[in-house]
């Protein structure tokens, strides 16, 4: 296949699909840090050029990894409903592109031609859309899970309690949860980034984080993010449990730097259907990040957009009740500043809606980043404004366990005066009774 195009007077010719989805892609410090990136606005112009005109089966035809090497590869192509595929694998990625802007193209249909696409695809026509058109195809795109509350409906905007501390200290994390329920956050899940990594205070946490939502007679599910494994051995010692969790990526070499597999995952899911305390049938939750692969050495030449569009590709084989971009927590060597830790956010948003899974973001900068308080509002507003499933609750925006900045308790409750969002119907309901 040629891929070369004359702009300007001057003639791009990029030697394969990886080196040209890398061009294409926009302003990532992490693609610059990798070699893949675009080295001046007019390459990647030429690049976006002719991605625009490749055929959806040639990225299929070229996955980031290689299908006979690489378990999330084969993951993801196994799963591509073969008569879907069909109809729309001849389509360049920029008539994709037009298709789901297009105001005739229903959900519905958007949600049957995402089932025939792979990352790579779905990443292509990231790469083709600007700013607004993320946002505007992602809120067409609603994902509602269930648990003990209902994720993802029209006209909502879920939660996640954050109330981590950096010595797990009880009388504290339990302030933090009072605090958060009283601004109405806790109804996506009570989750806690715990400090000590063993199975007892896992299991202390869950605990406690469930007195606490008995006590108060609260439709919400806790989670305590530790390793799949720490999980999966505090609920089978009897621990209280609503959601399972695990950090995922987007090729093999790079989960297994997380200590997991696909045959794990599918275990702890087993095991999470079988003994979560939660009335819905989702029990699962993700959490991903752009530049995750490099940093384990494991990006196979590949830009971050790419591998992180194959994450939601892999999470959606789990029917999770919700998944979450940590989109700016890596850190500047992956997005720089405030401008792609923006973009990066609304192309997550977008990539994981289209492959049909229930998208929050931690909209968050490190303390070494170039950005500040009012560019993590003006994501988050955006992000709103998209669709988004869900933001982080941390009690005034800073984690002091994790040290960095996210969105606060009062943020979500601004977010939903703003844009006229309720929280979760199930939860919404318990307050108004409170």
């Amino acid at each position: 296949m040629l891929l070369r195009c004359k702009l300007h007077g001057k003639v791009f010719e990029f030697r394969d699909l990886r080196e040209l989805m890398g061009k294409a892609n926009d302003e990532k410090s992490g693609d610059r840090l990798a070699g893949v990136a675009a080295s001046s606005a007019i390459e990647r112009a030429a690049a976006r050029y002719v991605l625009s005109e490749i055929p959806l089966w040639a990225l299929r035809d070229s996955p980031a990894a290689p299908y006979d090497a690489d378990e999330v590869t084969r993951l993801i192509d196994d799963a591509v409903d073969p008569t879907v595929y069909a109809e729309i694998k001849d389509w360049p990625v920029g008539e994709l592109r037009e298709w789901l802007l297009r105001d005739t193209t229903s959900p519905e249909a958007i949600r049957r031609a995402s089932a025939g696409m792979t990352g790579e695809m779905i990443a292509g026509v990231a790469k083709l859309m600007s700013n607004l058109d993320l946002a505007l195809a992602s809120a067409r795109l609603r994902v509602v899970t269930r648990a003990n509350t209902t994720l993802g409906l029209a006209g909502t905007l879920g939660s996640r309690l954050q109330p981590n501390h950096p010595t797990d200290d009880p009388d504290v994390i339990r302030a933090e949860i009072l605090e958060g329920l009283s601004f109405g956050c806790g109804d996506a899940v009570i989750g806690i980034n715990h400090a000590i990594d063993t199975v007892d205070n896992v299991a202390r946490l869950l605990a406690l984080t469930q007195s606490i939502i008995d006590a108060e007679g609260a439709p919400a599910q806790n989670c305590v993010l530790a390793h799949v494994t720490t999980q999966m051995a505090a609920l089978r010692a009897g621990a209280p449990m609503g959601l399972m969790f695990q950090s995922i990526a987007g090729t093999e070499r790079a989960n297994a730097s997380f200590g997991i597999s696909v045959g794990l995952l599918d275990e702890a899911r087993g095991l999470a259907q079988a003994g979560s305390n939660v009335a819905g049938p989702n029990v699962m939750y993700f959490e991903t990040g752009e530049g995750s692969e490099l940093s384990a050495g494991a990006h196979n030449g590949w830009d971050q957009l790419t591998l992180e569009a194959r994450c939601y590709c892999l999470a959606r084989r789990y029917s999770p009740f919700m998944v979450n971009s940590v989109v700016g927590f890596i850190g500047p060597e992956y997005l720089r500043d405030a401008r792609q830790i923006a973009r990066a956010g609304l192309e997550d948003h977008f990539c994981a809606k289209l492959a049909g899974v229930p998208m929050g973001v931690d909209v968050c900068y490190t303390n070494h980043a170039r950005a500040d308080q009012n560019d993590l509002e003006s994501l988050a507003i955006l992000l709103a404004a998209a669709g988004c499933n869900f933001f982080m609750g941390v009690p005034g925006g800073d984690d002091p366990m994790l040290s960095y900045q996210s969105t606060s308790f009062h943020d979500t409750a601004s977010l939903r005066q703003l844009l006229h969002l309720r929280p979760l119907p199930e939860f919404e309901q318990w307050m108004e009774n409170r």
